[in-house]
């Protein structure tokens, strides 16, 4: 027998960099897009958003598996899948402090509002909130996690994991098609991310989708709801330009939400539930 290579050391060394980078941006990505509590990083300020945000679907797909757990305890108690779907949608508004439900009603807000960019901007800051926009969301997202937990807790988990990555990659979509719409604010310190940022945050949105697909859900279904969950983010991105002239946090916001949306109603596309 021919005795096996020995792994060159920079090799090791190099992969083992890779894996800490990797944990380093998922912990920050997860500070970003959660409240969970978290160790502090060693450099208070952390790092830049734009270094860490390719993880953003890997934070998003943890935060998924949170509100599986929750769906699946209130399935252990023989509560009805409505409310099931109510625990969890109500963890991950929970999990990330209503971040993204406030960007959405906010940007509703905007749109509805003003006469000018300027006018429109000022409103999405102040504390109104876009009502109906938030309320028809969220009764699309516990409708729709009803029915997948209607076809049993696995394709149910399976669908928050792959909805909270693709979710988090349309906060991306705008972040990196748009300039921001003001000097200050999040958007602002996000700055526009570079494209292969988009990319890579694409590719691991992929991954989770490849892995959920095989487990539960199809590959199919999994990379059509991907699909549709970018596709409804740029829209937001288009109607941001048009309106506001960038992007803003609460740009950001509402694309996560109507990706969201977009994904569970892309699971549910010729899906027979009961």
């Amino acid at each position: 027998m021919r005795p096996r290579a020995a792994i060159d050391p920079e090799t090791l060394a190099a992969a083992a960099r890779l894996v800490a980078r990797a944990r380093r941006d998922l912990a920050a990505s997860l500070r970003f897009f959660s409240i969970l509590p978290l160790p502090a990083p060693a450099d208070p300020a952390g790092p830049a958003f734009s270094l860490f945000a390719w993880a953003a679907p890997l934070a998003g797909a943890l935060i998924g598996a949170l509100a599986a757990l929750a769906l699946a305890l209130a399935l252990w108690l023989r509560l009805p899948p409505t409310l099931a779907a109510v625990a969890a949608v109500a963890t991950l508004v929970l999990v990330c402090g209503g971040l993204h439900e406030d960007g959405l009603a906010d940007f509703a807000d905007g749109l509805s509002a003003g006469r000018s960019r300027e006018e429109r901007l000022a409103i999405m800051r102040d504390s109104r909130i876009g009502a109906i926009a938030l309320t028809l969301a969220l009764i699309a997202r516990v409708s729709a996690v009803a029915a997948l937990a209607r076809g049993g807790w696995g394709p149910a988990a399976a669908a928050l994991i792959l909805v909270g990555a693709a979710a988090r990659l349309g906060a991306l979509v705008p972040l990196a098609a748009l300039e921001p719409a003001r000097k200050d604010g999040l958007g602002a310190s996000a700055g526009r991310l570079a494209p292969a940022i988009l990319i890579a945050a694409a590719a691991a949105t992929a991954a989770v989708a490849l892995v959920v697909g095989l487990a539960a859900l199809g590959v199919g279904r999994a990379l059509l709801a991907a699909a549709l969950a970018a596709a409804a983010a740029g829209g937001i991105a288009t109607l941001a330009q048009r309106r506001l002239g960038g992007q803003t946090g609460d740009v950001a916001g509402a694309a996560e939400q109507a990706a969201e949306v977009a994904a569970l109603v892309g699971l549910l596309i010729g899906a027979a539930t009961p």
